[in-house]
């Protein structure tokens, strides 16, 4: 099932019409980008994959139905900015999850966005050489090649979705999305959303606000015209039919936690009020874990011992975790191998424990 990981292969990245051969930003304002239809081409999905990747949507949902009562947890990297780094964690985690599988879905972060409250390396998508000159061609190829291999070792692959028309470049590799705390509320996002065939987690306000979260729901779960790109790179209304399998992402607020047993019977009242679905994660990270990275153990194991004493609607969870424990400055040509470039992780000694830990405790 795990191949060896190999250096990502950026010779194939597809040229659009017209585009240059000097440095990205060297002298025009704007830069010709492959179309969707001419990246999936160049990195296409057989058959095979194309009905892995179905299977794990599917299981993803049953767990969001409650039909399933393993555990989601999407767990990796703050970001991506080491695609080598990054095989060698899913060729770990591809081993773990088939050790944990009978109660523990694992599903791989492959953040290749980076959302920025006011300026810096927003992601491998768009600075894939981490030298701020940016590079989208090779970032989308990049982000495009290292889910498809993420998904061929067996792991459903999950990611942020921050620029709307990134997503027809990669929804096809996607089984799990997040739409973040800052963009929950923009209506872009919700009719998205409702055009994806993953399953969508909005997570709440950075105030800690929920209300933002289950409008977002109610949302995206209708059919939308909207406007869009389609795989040819040419403007469309987009028809779309709307998403059953979206559910809230607790992350805390203010600098504040929401995962205790109070905040959750909360957050539950509040969906089925709504008439939403009630099933939710809990992001171990960000204000749940007071910006702690070595918190998040403490996060998951309240969660897990309100699951044993019966709280069935905490279904998942989500873990920031890396080869390596903590984070670095961002200096080209002088990067930790397997060391986070934006939010601290917990080391993989930590998580295989946790993961362990939650098979265990949940058998």
């Amino acid at each position: 099932m795990n191949a060896p990981a190999k250096t990502l292969n950026t010779a194939t990245t597809p040229k659009a019409t017209g585009q240059s051969a000097a440095s990205p930003m060297s002298d025009a304002a704007t830069v010709p980008l492959p179309t969707p239809a001419e990246l999936h081409a160049t990195h296409p999905l057989d058959a095979a994959l194309t009905s892995s990747i179905a299977e794990h949507r599917d299981a993803i949902s049953r767990i969001l139905r409650g039909e399933d009562d393993r555990l989601l947890v999407v767990v990796g990297p703050c970001s991506i900015h080491d695609p080598s780094a990054a095989l060698e964690y899913a060729e770990r985690l591809a081993a773990l999850s088939d050790e944990v599988s009978e109660q523990v879905v694992p599903v791989m972060r492959v953040y290749v966005e980076k959302p920025r409250t006011t300026i810096g390396w927003k992601g491998l998508a768009y600075d894939p050489d981490l030298n701020g000159n940016g590079d989208m061609a090779k970032g989308l190829t990049l982000s495009r090649e290292l889910m498809g291999r993420v998904a061929r070792l067996g792991l459903p692959v999950a990611t942020e979705v921050l620029q709307p028309m990134l997503a027809p470049y990669l929804d096809d590799l996607l089984s799990w999305v997040a739409i973040g705390a800052r963009t929950t509320e923009s209506q872009l996002h919700r009719e998205l959303a409702s055009d994806l065939s993953a399953a969508v987690g909005f997570k709440n306000a950075t105030s800690g606000d929920m209300q933002v979260s289950i409008d977002a729901m109610q949302a995206a779960t209708h059919p939308h015209q909207r406007f869009a790109l389609d795989v040819h790179g040419r403007p469309v209304m987009q028809l779309s039919k709307g998403n059953p399998h979206t559910h809230l992402v607790l992350r805390g607020g203010h600098g504040e936690p929401n995962y205790q047993a109070s905040h959750v019977r909360a957050a539950t009242k509040a969906l089925r009020d709504a008439g939403q679905n009630p099933r939710l994660m809990v992001d171990c990270s960000h204000a749940n874990a007071r910006k702690d990275h070595r918190r998040q153990s403490e996060v998951m194991l309240d969660v897990l011992a309100q699951r044993q004493a019966g709280e069935n609607n905490l279904v998942a969870l989500m873990l920031e975790s890396y080869l390596h424990e903590g984070k670095q400055p961002l200096k080209p040509g002088a990067l930790r191998h397997g060391v986070s470039v934006t939010d601290a992780c917990i080391g993989w000694e930590s998580t295989e424990h946790l993961l362990k830990t939650a098979a265990e405790r949940l058998a």
